[in-house]
């Protein structure tokens, strides 16, 4: 699963000639549904939407408070498109979730995101309309999030964040001991690449 999150000052969703849907300050979320994605892609970007640090605290200290925080409105609009595949110059489709699948997999999108935080300020969109959506940008801030797709992502995912971790660690570190036992055999190998300071203060001791 793909979204687009931007913060905004207000967003409206408009069909035909009628406005269906209208938030003040707070997310829009453009949503993308894949073939593959389940209810642990629910899960994860419900909890990673709501909670993205987009807004200022109190005291203006920037990237501090989620749209729960500030107790602002969502609104979320289904957008297939953004499974895009390009064929040279042409879009293809065939990666998003057919509509059969995707209207009650969005459906329970929206159920999970009312649970977690409050129905009243959950909007969304028409799903499979021609929309006008109006987003007025506040920033401009747009964050582009994307959901683990199945176990061989999870677990590159966990790969990678080993490896950051061994990483840290090496660098909170000093030399390693590999690294002192490899100086050392140089230094057997080489007398003088360890110890040319030594060896003239032992020449001007000699008679």
């Amino acid at each position: 699963m793909k979204v687009i999150i931007q913060r905004v000052a207000k967003a409206s969703v408009t069909v035909g000639e009628e406005q269906i849907s209208s938030i003040g300050k707070g997310i829009c979320v453009l949503l993308g549904i894949s073939v593959e994605d389940t209810q642990k892609d629910i899960e994860y970007l419900v909890r990673k939407i709501l909670n993205l640090r987009l807004f200022d605290d109190e005291n203006g200290k920037h990237w501090c408070k989620s749209v729960m925080d500030k107790q602002y409105e969502v609104l979320c609009v289904s957008q297939f498109t953004l499974q895009c595949i390009l064929k040279g110059n042409k879009p293809d489709y065939h990666a998003a979730m057919p509509t059969e699948q995707s209207e009650p997999f969005y459906n329970d999108f929206l159920e999970h995101m009312r649970k977690t935080y409050k129905p009243e300020v959950i909007k969304d969109g028409k799903f499979g309309a021609y929309m006008q959506v109006h987003i007025q940008n506040d920033g401009p801030v747009t964050i582009e999030l994307e959901s683990p797709a199945g176990p061989a992502d999870l677990k590159q995912q966990a790969k990678l964040e080993k490896q950051q971790q061994r990483k840290e660690k090496t660098r909170n570190k000093g030399p390693s001991e590999s690294g002192k036992e490899k100086a050392a055999a140089r230094a057997k190998v080489d007398p003088s690449a360890s110890s040319g300071a030594e060896g003239d203060v032992s020449s001007e001791r000699e008679p």
